[in-house]
């Protein structure tokens, strides 16, 4: 901040985010500190590169006034970054309720006795700011994580769980044949216990007819058909 007896001036330097081929403006604010109308007036080294609202204007006592330096687009880079481009703001004081068309160029003319506070500001070139670096997909906060390898080459949490259920798969199809097997097994032997009750019957109906009529009666056969076909189903389930 330059402080002079009318004007704090804020800031020294110019900065313009430099860009090619883009129209960059910055600011810069007046504060008049005294009591009196103060009128200003600015002045630079390359008026054609640069656009300066207002140019002139009046400071109002104990107020400040902003202006717009508009640097206009530029084809090339300077070498360096360097500008040597200057600005030049004169200030006076002057009569109470003068307006800003009432400003005159012999108002800052030393030669004609007036009291002329010239303050020098110098342009800098910056960096332009970067913009925001992408966020990758599915990284963003509250989604869900994707199947995918990191950098470091650790697996993320779904292909954990993909992996994982890979593993109970087969733990869950052995417990399906287990159960089936128990199943078949419990079969397997009633089927024999109904056998063994139809061979005991059928021994019995075979002594019996054997005395009845010293053979083998049809009822008998019946069974013995009926027998062979209910092992041979439940042995081709096993």
């Amino acid at each position: 901040m330059s402080t002079g007896e009318l004007l704090d001036i804020e800031p020294l330097e110019l900065k313009f985010p430099f860009e090619l081929k883009k129209q960059i403006s910055c600011s810069l604010q007046l504060s008049n500190k005294t009591d009196n109308y103060v009128a200003f007036k600015v002045k630079t080294t390359n008026p054609k590169k640069y656009c300066v609202r207002p140019n002139t204007g009046i400071v109002l006592p104990r107020s400040t006034c902003d202006i717009i330096v508009t640097m206009q687009a530029q084809k090339e880079a300077p070498p360096d970054m360097q500008c040597k481009d200057k600005f030049l703001l004169q200030s006076v004081k002057v009569n109470d309720g003068i307006a800003a068309k009432d400003i005159t160029a012999e108002m800052f003319n030393k030669e004609l006795g007036n009291v002329v506070e010239e303050c020098k500001l110098r342009v800098v070139y910056v960096a332009p700011p970067q913009p925001p670096s992408p966020v990758p997909e599915g990284s963003e906060e509250g989604s869900s994580p994707r199947g995918s390898v990191s950098d470091n080459g650790n697996i993320n949490g779904s292909e954990v769980a993909s992996v994982t259920r890979s593993f109970d798969e087969p733990q869950d199809k052995s417990v399906e044949a287990r159960a089936l097997i128990k199943k078949l097994t419990e079969e397997k032997n009633n089927a024999i216990q109904q056998s063994n009750k139809l061979r005991q019957e059928m021994e019995l109906l075979r002594r019996e007819g054997s005395r009845n009529q010293g053979g083998i009666s049809f009822m008998i056969v019946v069974i013995i058909g009926l027998l062979g076909i209910i092992l041979g189903y439940f042995m081709k389930k096993t």
